[in-house]
């Protein structure tokens, strides 16, 4: 788990909005991260389904491969039928594969990341089929603890940051204003983004108690 950086706190503190949600909610939590390998592709298996049906999914998935997801060579010796039995659709099967594959040709190392830009990053591993922008991002937040990261694609981050900062804004408009207000986190913008995050899970336990009192 991550500790507290206290001088990034304090840099953020001076947006007031953002002073306020930090005051308000927990410090978000980091764990121990897997290799870039297993946590792209355990992003596919989470993508566009429930957190309940994915935990299932992922689950199965590190049991057939012995939980080994982070060697290419055992991911692509699996039967496509394999993956279909432990509940991932034909498209995202043919993802995993591309991503395994892709590591093996590139002989990838884990080591690699240390030398390379955010930038860099972003580009190299959107080549493979499957593999978004955002994908990379959230890889460069939670496996690569990149600093400054701002995912303004990140439909939650948008939802968030219309409600708080009180955007009007659609669209390329609502990104140029995000990126406008995130310009002032600089270097911390992947800490202000968990902020962010984890006031919309505050919100959620919030409005879930209320249901339960009615």
């Amino acid at each position: 788990m991550i500790k507290k950086n206290k001088q990034a706190i304090i840099h953020l503190q001076k947006d007031i909005v953002l002073a306020d949600i930090i005051s308000k909610v927990p410090h978000p939590k980091m764990v121990i991260p897997n290799n870039v390998l297993h946590d792209l592709i355990k992003a596919i298996v989470y993508q566009q389904i429930s957190t309940k049906a994915a935990d299932k999914i992922y689950h199965r998935l590190q049991e057939l491969l012995d939980f080994n997801l982070g060697d290419p060579n055992r991911v692509v010796a699996l039967q496509e039928d394999q993956l279909k039995a432990v509940g991932l659709s034909r498209q995202k099967t043919s993802y995993v594969f591309n991503i395994a594959q892709f590591f093996i040709e590139e002989q990838i190392k884990d080591e690699v990341w240390e030398t390379m830009s955010d930038e860099a990053i972003v580009k190299y591993l959107t080549q493979i089929k499957g593999v978004g922008k955002w994908t990379v991002e959230m890889i460069l937040i939670f496996t690569l603890y990149r600093a400054d990261i701002f995912p303004d694609g990140d439909y939650a981050i948008q939802v968030v940051m219309k409600d708080v900062y009180k955007i009007k804004k659609e669209k390329k408009a609502l990104l140029i204003a995000m990126n406008k207000k995130a310009e002032k986190w600089k270097p911390y913008r992947s800490l202000a983004t968990r902020y962010l995050w984890q006031h919309i899970r505050e919100q959620r336990k919030s409005k879930q108690v209320k249901k339960s009192k009615k």
